[in-house]
């Protein structure tokens, strides 16, 4: 019996262009979605803020979080137990962040409203920003609402 060595075996060359095309592909998508990233923070700094809060999340015993003014501590909204997919979904990749820093999860977060209509969810504490217009109307307007006078329920 006769022993075959493998490494003799040969990758075919279109294998081989496919990877380093596919290579080239998800660098470049990385390099534009870094790009896109600060050019995103540079066009909302460059605007007027529209309206801004400081804002706090705590989990309810009910299930819901409830959605705090930093400085008073009235509540601004209400997020349901088994809705709110999209806000729970954001302020649980932020608390994730704090955690991985080691800051502590009662920190304020701040939302802000540009002139241009950018609405941007910043912590302070982790410089940690997202661009919620980014992410569609109904999201946008799932936190643009904790911007209203009137404490209301957010889906």
């Amino acid at each position: 019996m006769g022993t075959h060595h493998h490494h003799d075996q040969k990758v075919p060359r279109g294998v081989l262009l496919a990877a380093a095309v596919l290579l080239g592909i998800s660098v470049t998508l990385a390099a534009q979605a870094r790009s896109a990233r600060t050019s995103d923070s540079a066009l909302a700094s460059s605007h007027e803020v529209d309206a801004s809060a400081e804002l706090r999340f705590e989990d309810r015993d009910d299930g819901s979080v409830a959605v705090l003014d930093a400085k008073t501590s009235e509540e601004v909204a209400i997020v349901p137990p088994v809705e709110g997919g999209f806000v729970r979904g954001v302020m649980r990749g932020m608390f994730r962040t704090r955690k991985l820093e080691s800051i502590a999860p009662d920190e304020h977060f701040r939302l802000t409203r540009y002139s241009n209509g950018s609405l941007v969810l910043e912590d302070p504490e982790s410089g940690r920003r997202v661009e919620l217009r980014s992410f569609g109307p109904t999201n946008y307007q799932a936190f643009a609402r904790m911007l209203e006078t009137e404490p209301e329920t957010t889906p």
